[in-house]
């Protein structure tokens, strides 16, 4: 968005939200997304605050347009997480429904880590990925067969939009031959209803708080009541993906992996762990492919190791796993046969 745009835009709405600025400045743009235009600003009386616009057509290669009204949705969804774990999301301090755009605390790089910068500098606390996963559990059984939460998100259509038809469906249409695998996956998952799910838990949208290594999430424009195994496997697709890129920190990022599902596991009652994690293990490796030749590649594989992870995730998305761990194992074997 232009500076005069921001400048004609956001005094107003932190006015309505009763804050005195007449002004604003110091405008910088903020890297990490592909669907919004985010900046850092400050008001004349010196504070700092973040302002984000949600994009029609993403900042991707392949043609993705989805609807502008996902920001309504992104703010509700911080609004839930903070009402359930205080200080899981950034602040809402404004938003607009007309203009599209949030205006959110700003969470300065003095006092946060970004957790995709920290992976691919080679850190792979298991704690950190413990603690994710605990605060990811924790809001997934707040939000579990919650009729109010379900109405609020019933967000369907975007969802497709957003993540079943770039990640899925289009990478259906790419692998024919598992055409039928994957579309049954994604049936399922738009078929699962039971919390509140993120939608894009992924690395770079969350914050690692140095004080303490608590996690802040960020970026919930594909938030949808639904299938909560969706969430842990985007994230769980993550560690794999480190693995493949840095070799030597591969055993590392796949016990983070474990360390994470068992903490966002163990939020979910007995009886319905054995389905959450049955939909985990068919989404991960799909999820793996998708993230080759969906709409949304991840950027910083070199092309031997997107042919790797290319081979392996095809080899998974044929098989039947148990348990994480077996298809973990089964991925490092298939990796570094290669």
């Amino acid at each position: 968005m232009p500076s005069d745009d921001w400048h004609n835009i956001l005094p107003p709405m932190l006015q309505e939200a009763g804050l005195v600025a007449s002004s604003i400045s110091d405008i910088a743009p903020l890297t990490g997304g592909v669907s919004s235009d985010i900046i850092r600003f400050r008001t004349d009386d010196g504070r700092q605050f973040c302002a984000k616009r949600a994009l029609s057509k993403l900042k991707v290669a392949e043609d993705w347009t989805v609807p502008l009204e996902r920001n309504s949705y992104e703010v509700a969804w911080l609004r839930r997480a903070n009402s359930i774990i205080p200080g899981a999301a950034p602040q809402v301090i404004a938003d607009s429904a007309e203009f599209g755009t949030v205006i959110l605390e700003f969470l300065p790089p003095e006092q946060f880590d970004n957790w995709k910068s920290l992976m691919l500098a080679g850190d792979a606390d298991p704690d950190i990925a413990a603690t994710v996963g605990a605060t990811l559990g924790h809001l997934h059984a707040a939000t579990s067969n919650d009729p109010e939460v379900a109405e609020t998100f019933a967000t369907d259509s975007l969802f497709d939009a957003l993540r079943l038809d770039p990640y899925l469906r289009f990478t259906a249409t790419v692998h024919l031959d598992l055409s039928e695998k994957i579309l049954a996956v994604l049936a399922q998952t738009a078929a699962t209803q039971t919390a509140l799910v993120h939608g894009d838990f992924s690395p770079k949208n969350i914050l690692i708080r140095k004080s303490d290594n608590q996690p802040v999430i960020l970026d919930a424009e594909c938030a949808w009541y639904g299938d909560p195994a969706f969430d842990a496997a985007f994230c769980l697709n993550h560690f794999l993906l480190k693995a493949a890129h840095i070799p030597q920190l591969e055993p590392a990022f796949l016990t983070s992996a474990i360390h994470f599902y068992d903490a966002w596991i163990a939020c979910f009652p007995p009886q319905q762990q054995a389905m959450v994690t049955r939909h985990v293990l068919q989404l991960l490796p799909c999820l793996l492919l998708a993230r080759i030749d969906g709409k949304s590649p991840a950027e910083y594989l070199t092309t031997t190791q997107r042919t790797l992870v290319r081979s392996a995730a095809r080899e998974l998305i044929s098989q039947d796993h148990r348990t994480l761990a077996q298809l973990i194992s089964d991925f490092a074997q298939l990796v570094q046969n290669k």
